[in-house]
């Protein structure tokens, strides 16, 4: 099929997809998104569970374990882009697969890691590989919703998250408090390693169960491929409905307007690039820089400074304080067995505890259980609202989720610095958890909506990037300045998620229209 305008018995891509149905298909699909979003968050906050656990193998200082969980972050700063320029230009199911693979092996090898230096460098790939995970996979599960079901289905997602905040602090509890010492000479391999190891695998699995699943039809329809959408969508029909493809009643796809078709004439050979020779490269690269100029000048100029403050500001405070909290409980619960009839905050207790001179103080690389018990508690707080977004997300609009939650986010991170025991410490940080995370989930759910198909991986990129680089720059502060003046990084971060929630008045109503 060619690029034919008077093909009159065509139909557009929505209808097609109506037509196709929604039933077995989307929810096999969506529950290899989600288990996709599941993983990522394992990822993105397993080192919560290294840092205090390594500390003895890697005689890490909080300064080296502020380097070593900011190594990921700077991975999904520079990874954020790239699989987003990838994945516009050679399509998101590939490039899906192969952040995954990335990530497993990576994961697999950084826990047999000999040395710090090592196991910071192959984290830091493994941030990498999580980046594009995370970047692709709504646009990808997006892509196949019809525009009744897509806001809704988006918001799903949330519950995965959550699942996986939960999953993560019931692996660990399982498997590093167990005794295993493995050495011999500068080899070693205890229980943090294993877990590490065991928190690898699944990005394997899911790279590999991938490959069962189609490209993104709208993708293929927007890069000139109508007759390979088309039979996307026929097989779709089938696995919902169960019939023949003869019975499906759309014989051919509206093809692009004349606009769309100079992109495609432009972007099809880009696709089609082996990237084996620097030539090739060199081309892939000046589209994709053509793309981001598209990007920062209108229409789109304002939605995407507006979605890349939003990140930064957001993804500072979150994935630096996430990271960070099983390590505050250790240190709270340290500090409550030295002085059992004395109350502290969150930066008495790092200054009384771990300053300059008891950074290095003796070696215990054992987890208290609390610890674990506190972070599951943490995750299981975020059951509620991770059911509240889909089912009210219609009724209240999305808008109202971000808005409310980072507000309500800001106000309790400035309350940590009044705590003064472990309880209430647990208390805040069950609420940010809930709230923040319910706000990183929205803020991928608006980005389907606001952006065009042949720029929608790549803005998500470019917000990803921004949010990468706050979380970045978080974790290095939070890992320089817990041990020397802590109120610091807590009013930032706080500032930070007000921010953040002011930007969020500025974004459009989405949820309501097709994709384009």
């Amino acid at each position: 099929m060619g690029l034919d305008f008077m093909d009159d018995t065509a139909v557009d891509y929505e209808n097609a997809l109506v037509q196709a149905g929604f039933g077995k298909f989307h929810y096999l699909l969506l529950t290899i998104s989600g288990m996709i979003y599941l993983n990522t968050a394992i990822g993105v906050t397993i080192l919560s569970f290294v840092l205090p656990s390594a500390t003895c193998d890697f005689h890490m200082s909080s300064v080296d374990k502020g380097w070593l969980s900011a190594s990921p972050m700077l991975g999904m700063l520079i990874g954020s882009y790239f699989w987003g320029c990838l994945a516009d230009t050679k399509g998101r199911k590939i490039v899906l697969i192969a952040t995954l693979i990335l990530d497993g092996i990576c994961g697999l090898i950084s826990s047999i890691a000999p040395v710090y230096i090592v196991f910071l460098i192959l984290r830091f790939f493994n941030g990498f590989g999580v980046a594009g995970a995370m970047g692709i996979v709504f646009p990808y599960l997006g892509e196949f919703q019809p525009t009744k079901y897509r806001e809704k289905i988006l918001c799903w997602m949330e519950l995965f998250w959550v699942v996986g905040i939960i999953a993560l602090p019931a692996i660990a509890w399982l498997i590093i408090p167990a005794n295993i010492n493995l050495e011999s000479g500068n080899f070693f391999f205890h229980s943090w390693n294993l877990f590490v190891a065991i928190c690898a695998v699944p990005s394997l699995i899911l790279g590999i169960w991938l490959l069962a699943f189609p490209e993104s039809p709208k993708f293929l329809l927007e890069q000139g491929e109508p007759d390979e959408a088309l039979e996307v969508l026929i097989k779709i029909f089938q696995q919902n409905t169960g019939r023949s493809r003869d019975e499906y009643p759309i014989k051919s796809l509206k093809e692009p307007n004349k606009l769309q078709v100079e992109l495609i004439t432009k972007f099809k050979p880009i696709r089609q690039l082996k990237l084996r020779r620097p030539k090739e490269l060199k081309i892939l690269l000046g589209e994709v820089w053509q793309q981001t100029k598209m990007l920062c000048k209108p229409p789109h100029l304002k939605n995407t400074a507006v979605t890349c403050a939003i990140q930064f500001c957001l993804t500072s405070s979150y994935y630096t304080l996430m990271v960070w909290f099983p390590e505050l409980f250790s240190r709270f619960e340290y500090f409550e067995k030295e002085f059992p009839d004395r109350s502290a905050s969150v930066c008495e207790v790092s200054a009384a505890m771990f300053g300059n001179e008891t950074s290095t103080m003796d070696c215990n690389s054992q987890v208290d259980n609390e610890v674990f018990f506190h972070t599951l508690i943490i995750g299981l707080a975020c059951i509620p609202t991770s059911f509240w977004l889909p089912l009210c997300v219609h009724r209240l609009g999305i808008k109202f989720f971000l808005v409310f939650s980072l507000l309500a986010a800001g106000t309790v991170t400035g309350g940590l610095y009044y705590v003064n025991n472990s309880l209430q410490n647990l208390i805040l940080s069950c609420i940010f958890e809930a709230l923040t995370s319910l706000s990183i989930s929205t803020v991928y759910c608006v980005m389907v909506d606001l952006f065009p198909t042949n720029l929608r991986v790549m803005a998500a990129a470019l917000s990803m990037t921004f949010g990468r680089g706050g979380a970045l720059v978080g974790n290095l502060l939070f890992g320089f300045l817990i041990d020397l003046n802590c109120v610091v990084p807590i009013v930032l971060f706080a500032a930070m998620l007000f921010i953040s929630g002011f930007c969020c008045l500025l974004l459009p109503s989405t949820g309501g229209q097709a994709l384009d």
